[in-house]
């Protein structure tokens, strides 16, 4: 079994409980932000700036983290949107964590986990998420559509989240809005730019907003995936390890 495999096979029993414990309705108010509207006029490159305690290629990673706290550093820093990871088993996140983050911030809150049921997105806005991640691996296309068409019906933007052609291919014939590229194989959980930058020129809709996912710690980085087409990056790691976060937005920050 790959990682996420068993991530997925972990999801299938978390959401038989939350069918027969979850009752849906807001946990908090939240105002309606648009991440694809942020990003799209921005003159600077746009960050999804990540709260990841810990991941299961990289360990702990800092599993100490107030996400309330980290979330208001990151929004004064310029974050475009905020990622919350909320798995559990695998990333030691919580649902908690995007409730407080809701609470402390007014950007675009992404809930960053492993979707394969309605009771999740559900549960999603519940908790304050604008944006939720659809994983192309994850589930097949018919599936991807039903969720896809539920989040949105349901006032969410979805980030449909693509790795190699096969995948982008699904993410085209669904017209996505908003196309995440991970960099990172869900396999073998390696990393290599150069995905982003093969599957970029191939994006069909050219409304569609661009975010490269996965292994961005440097100018340099975030140069080689603007030029590929990217109008966003997600950033984890880098941004839970910095030891200085004001100086770690400017240098990722670059003229777009």
């Amino acid at each position: 079994m790959t990682i996420l495999d068993k991530i997925l096979a972990e999801k299938e029993k978390e959401v038989a409980a939350l069918k027969e414990n979850y009752q849906p309705g807001a946990k908090v108010t939240g105002k309606k932000l648009s991440l694809y509207e942020s990003f799209k006029h921005a003159d600077k490159m746009s960050i999804i700036a990540e709260i990841k305690r810990a991941s299961p290629s990289k360990g702990d990673i800092k599993t100490d983290v107030n996400p309330p706290e980290q979330a208001i550093q990151y929004a004064d820093y310029g974050a475009g949107a905020i990622s919350v990871l909320t798995d559990q088993p695998f990333f030691k996140g919580s649902m908690e964590d995007l409730k407080a983050v809701r609470e402390a911030v007014q950007v675009p809150l992404l809930n960053k986990d492993f979707i394969i049921d309605e009771i999740q997105i559900d549960r999603a806005k519940d908790y304050g998420a604008n944006v939720i991640l659809l994983i192309a691996a994850a589930l097949p296309k018919e599936r991807l559509e039903e969720l896809y068409s539920y989040a949105v019906k349901a006032g969410l933007e979805v980030l449909l989240e693509v790795h190699n052609e096969e995948e982008l291919s699904i993410a085209n014939d669904m017209d996505a809005k908003i196309i995440g590229i991970n960099n990172r194989n869900l396999k073998t959980f390696e990393v290599d730019l150069a995905i982003t930058e093969r599957l970029a020129a191939q994006v069909k809709n050219p409304d569609a907003l661009l975010i490269s996912e996965s292994g961005i710690r440097t100018a340099e980085d975030v140069d080689r995936v603007r030029k590929a087409g990217a109008q966003g990056i997600l950033v984890g790691e880098t941004m839970m390890k910095s030891g200085n976060l004001k100086q770690t937005f400017d240098q990722l920050r670059i003229p777009v």
